[in-house]
């Protein structure tokens, strides 16, 4: 298969999205003098600015990629919300399926980038499970999404803010089964246990070895394969991606492994960079390309990302040069 001539036809397939959405917030500035009260440095604001984050930033990965991403969240009804809302639809992302929750905060994590080094992060969040009646809102909103868009793929984008529960879970993964669609997960630790009967799961190595209770050496495939087809077959998971950070990313299924090495990069800020690899791996899974080449251009990818501060997606011209 040739996997470039395949990514550059790809059409709009869509892709739904289902997550913690964030706001992040960036404060750019400089630094030339210590403050006199405490023994910190004082930053000089030049420029702020906000940008889609969580699930919201995988979205804007399955946009710049070439497919047409459907965000299904919770999103609270106050300014930062208001403002998440704003940036949806300047960049032509549709907000129908999500659920606006009163009384509940948009989380915002908040940097302060001097240069290229972050400086200091800042969060504001709510990470209690949603309630009762914005569960029930957010699965009619799911629902009304898979009936009337031609859905290619599900990405689970959890980050531990409230939005998943095991219901979730179950409801999502049973709707997906009715129309045959595959669900890619990309999990943290609350629910780690609860994701069952997924096509992919990418965990990160830390995440998955402390999900699992066990571990081993991040570089010993041999030993992560083993401990991957215990929990894909305690699971029913169908593959495995663990990221690596230095050592690159390690995909497989019941029967063989690959680890793809990292490509030495100058990395400026690996914010972000999960749901860079996420998104670029549900993109070549609807396409089909086989397993070593979704680990392979997501490792591209997710590398190509953490060369720029701050949390940034990766354009699909970007990507087929490296491809």
């Amino acid at each position: 298969m040739d996997c470039k001539a395949e990514f550059e036809k790809s059409d709009e397939k869509a892709i739904m999205v289902v997550g913690d959405i964030m706001l992040d917030s960036y404060i750019w500035g400089s630094v030339d003098r210590i403050s006199p009260e405490a023994p910190v440095p004082v930053v000089s604001v030049e420029t702020t600015e906000d940008r889609l984050g969580g699930a919201a930033n995988v979205v804007k990965n399955i946009a710049s990629l070439g497919m047409k991403p459907i965000l299904c969240s919770v999103v609270g009804n106050d300014d930062a919300g208001h403002k998440f809302f704003d940036i949806l639809k300047r960049r032509n992302i549709a907000s129908d399926y999500c659920v606006v929750a009163d009384g509940r905060k948009t989380t915002v994590k908040t940097r302060v980038i001097c240069g290229k080094q972050q400086m200091l992060r800042v969060d504001t969040e709510q990470t209690d499970v949603i309630g009762e009646d914005i569960f029930q809102k957010l699965k009619l909103c799911i629902r009304k999404a898979i009936s009337e868009q031609q859905i290619s793929a599900i990405i689970l984008q959890d980050y531990d803010k409230g939005v998943f529960s095991k219901n979730l879970i179950e409801f999502v993964v049973d709707e997906s089964k009715k129309q045959n669609i595959p669900v890619l997960v990309d999990p943290k630790k609350r629910n780690f246990n609860n994701f069952k009967n997924v096509s992919l799961f990418k965990p990160n190595f830390k995440e998955f070895t402390e999900g699992i209770g066990k571990s081993c050496r991040k570089d010993d495939s041999k030993s992560l394969f083993a401990l991957a087809k215990e929990f894909m077959a305690t699971q029913n998971i169908d593959t495995m991606m663990v990221t690596l950070s230095e050592h690159g990313i390690f995909i497989a299924d019941k029967n063989h492994y690959v680890t793809i090495p990292t490509q030495v990069r100058h990395v400026a800020d690996v914010s972000g960079a999960g749901d860079t690899v996420i998104s670029t791996a549900a993109v070549c899974y609807v396409l089909g390309f086989p397993m070593e080449e979704v680990a392979r251009i997501s490792n591209i990818a997710g590398g190509l990302v953490c060369e720029q501060p701050g949390v940034v997606t990766v354009e699909k011209e970007q990507l087929l040069k490296h491809i």
